[in-house]
């Protein structure tokens, strides 16, 4: 089979954020678009993508797309799409689909066309009038958007951020894959302390902590398409074994987590446990209030409560001032803040260096950057005046 196109899905806002990963992966038929981003690689690229991807949410293989504005239009278009490449006699197909501004707009009409064209595809290929759908699983989405019809497979199975340690999960959990996009995007580097005042479940630390020690964020969980006949089972043996020859797992970083909730600490020490990082994150109760550190030139990270329900918002705007006075008295640190508070710097007393619009989960959130001097440059002896 020849080259690929792969779409890696991506949340609103995140989409620089993924095309830098696939780029990182050395990939440079790279496309940015809303929601994604879309990429031509050979077949090996499905594994690598599933297993290093730590901010896409899943990794789509295309299978063609066409501009359709009848039933008709989208069945004939679908039916002359290679299926059999993909699906064997045995593969279950099922259908699933989206409408935005297209003539086209009842989904699930067009995920039944979709579902009788593949069908029709498969038996020319097969030479058989029936097929049980018993064998590896082959998710088809039919996405409308302005009449253009895109036609997927999804290779992933369960969503990316699913890494496999977070079985137990805290209130208002942050997603993993949006936790590692705010630590990408801080630019944190491995050899400075990072520290989540407001940690809950420990995604933030324990993602930082994969980040830290290079551990591909899909090493210790399962896909979909490693059951697919079309892709050698080499390519996943030779992703899987270049995951634990690229692993650091001798380097040694400092992260923190603290919260208020002793309880949800304890999760939070069982989901590190479980990634395998434990060892690399100092999980602590304490108040923001209480926060202090002696060292120079390090990381804040952090989800805050946001004062989404009713009576809450006075609490979390006091929490904010508060916090504004906390973080100062850190004044060679950089911090940054993920929340929905539109007022947000006024409360913290400072603006901030740079504001990005994401969304966590359905939330409109800001995440706001305030960035801290770099550190001096080692002295050519080695010695750092910072650390005299």
């Amino acid at each position: 089979m020849p080259n690929v196109e792969l779409i890696a899905t991506a949340t609103f806002g995140l989409e620089s954020v993924v095309a830098e990963e696939v780029k990182n992966l050395g990939y440079t038929d790279v496309q940015v678009e809303n929601g994604k981003v879309t990429f031509k690689a050979d077949l090996s690229a499905i594994p690598r993508a599933n297993l290093w991807l730590r901010t896409s949410d899943r990794v789509r293989v295309k299978i063609g797309e066409f501009t359709a504005t009848t039933f008709d239009e989208l069945f004939e278009q679908t039916k002359a799409l290679p299926w059999a490449d993909w699906i064997p006699e045995d593969g279950a197909f099922p259908v699933e689909g989206k409408s935005v501004k297209s003539t086209l707009f009842s989904v699930s009409d067009c995920q039944a066309i979709v579902k009788k064209a593949v069908v029709e595809s498969l038996k020319k290929q097969y030479k058989r009038e029936w097929f049980e759908e018993n064998g590896p699983q082959f998710k088809i989405e039919v996405a409308l958007l302005k009449d253009v019809a895109t036609l997927t497979i999804d290779t992933s199975g369960p969503g990316l951020h699913k890494r496999g340690y977070r079985e137990l999960i805290g209130t208002a959990p942050l997603k993993e894959t949006m936790a590692a996009a705010l630590i990408l995007l801080s630019r944190w580097k491995p050899d400075r302390v990072l520290i989540d005042p407001f940690c809950g479940s420990g995604t933030i630390p324990i993602e930082a902590a994969l980040i830290g020690q290079n551990i591909a964020p899909g090493m210790n969980r399962e896909f979909v398409s490693e059951s697919w006949p079309c892709i050698p089972r080499e390519y996943w043996r030779e992703a899987r074994a270049e995951t634990h020859d690229l692993a650091q797992y001798d380097r040694k970083l400092e992260i923190i987590g603290t919260d208020i909730d002793e309880q949800v600490l304890r999760v939070a020490r069982r989901n590190a446990m479980e990634a395998g990082v434990e060892e690399q994150i100092h999980f602590q109760r304490m108040d923001v209030a209480d926060m202090r550190s002696k060292r120079k030139y390090g990381y804040i990270i952090c989800n805050p409560p946001y004062g989404e329900r009713l009576g809450e918002r006075r609490e979390v705007e006091k929490l904010y001032h508060e916090m504004g006075q906390v973080f100062s008295a850190l004044d060679t640190w950089s911090y940054y803040v993920i929340t929905s508070d539109e007022e947000f710097e006024r409360h913290f007393g400072r603006r901030a260096s740079k504001k990005r619009k994401l969304y966590n989960g359905n939330i409109k959130v800001d995440y706001y950057q305030f960035y801290g001097p770099k550190p001096p440059r080692p002295k050519p002896n080695g010695s750092n005046p910072a650390e005299l």
